[in-house]
């Protein structure tokens, strides 16, 4: 990194988990100068409930960057603070909501990056759900913020195939590479006075990205092998598709992470386990979903050759 700072902005860096570090990352490498970081409340999470810092303030303390981690974006006192930061460009990548009196005051405005070609996949989840639904091509768009969620007007789009054998988790790790790059390049055009604003094209059919819950990640077998296929590796690895091992006459909650399809005949039930020595198949309408990796209740996710040197299943043994 060069000593010279770039002057003419001043940068004000808001997000919270991994996708945004990346982008953060890439703006201090390019010498553009941060000069806050606005990011989550630390929260406890996992079984000890130890108090976690999230990504973006790890990654801002290390660089010794000023952070501030408001519960509430409205709050006067830490209205008072962003101003006194004095920032004429706001950058916005995996945050929440603003509301007006921060995306407002700028000079330059805030900018936002989404992981989809807007309009598409406007919402929380936009890499899940284009995986889901089968798309072909995705992408990151940066745009001004707005009053409405992911529709204020686009600086910037670039678009990135999505691989056949993609899940949540590889196509998250590019569009981040692909998203801070187009980050900079949005600033560098903000800088020189040639960004363009962009109306959305809401002509054609939109399709959401809306937040996954449980309910969401359930694998239905009845679904075509596809979208069976599309269903598991978009969410994998998080939050993980499940279904029920119905086995031994108990119901047990398992997730899936890793599956390949195989179309063929068979007399099978939808849902019915398939062993042989080296495979662990289940039954679909159009021939079998074969799994490769999974979690069973109260283990780490694992191989299945792993997982058929452990497991005993009975005759009936299903998924549903």
């Amino acid at each position: 990194m060069s000593t010279s700072k770039n002057n003419s902005l001043r940068i004000v860096f808001m997000g919270t988990p991994d996708f945004a570090v990346g982008t953060l990352k890439k703006i201090l490498e390019t010498d553009f100068n941060v000069v806050g970081v606005i990011t989550a409340p630390d929260r406890p999470a996992g079984r000890g409930r130890k108090v976690q810092e999230s990504a973006v303030k790890q990654f801002a303390v290390q660089h010794n960057l000023k952070v501030l981690q408001p519960t509430n974006l409205k709050d006067e006192s830490f209205l008072e603070e962003l101003k006194s930061l004095d920032a004429n460009l706001q950058v916005v990548v995996a945050f929440r909501m603003l509301p007006k009196a921060v995306w407002q005051m700028p000079e330059y405005g805030t900018f936002n990056l989404h992981a989809s070609l807007l309009p598409q996949y406007r919402g929380a989840a936009p890499i899940n759900w284009a995986i889901i639904n089968g798309e072909t091509e995705t992408g990151v768009t940066t745009f001004f913020i707005d009053e409405k969620i992911d529709t204020g007007r686009i600086v910037l789009q670039k678009t990135e195939k999505i691989l056949s054998d993609d899940s949540a988790g590889t196509l998250h790790d590019r569009l981040m590479e692909l998203g801070a790059g187009l980050v900079v390049d949005t600033c560098k055009q903000i800088e020189a006075g040639t960004a363009t604003r962009q109306v959305q094209d809401e002509s054609k059919e939109l399709k959401p990205a809306p937040k996954i819950h449980k309910g969401t990640c359930r694998i239905d077998w009845n679904a075509s092998i596809e979208d069976i296929y599309n269903h598991i590796r978009g969410l994998s690895p998080y939050p993980g598709a499940w279904t029920k091992l119905v086995n031994d006459g108990k119901a047990d909650q398992m997730k899936i992470f890793k599956t390949k399809m195989e179309q063929a005949e068979h007399d099978y039930n939808v849902g019915k386990l398939v062993v042989a020595k080296k495979s662990l198949k289940v039954a679909v309408k159009e021939g079998y979903i074969s799994l490769l990796e999974l979690q069973l209740p109260g283990k780490r996710r694992m191989q299945i050759m792993e997982v058929l040197n452990g497991l005993n299943l009975d005759k009936e043994a299903h998924l549903r």
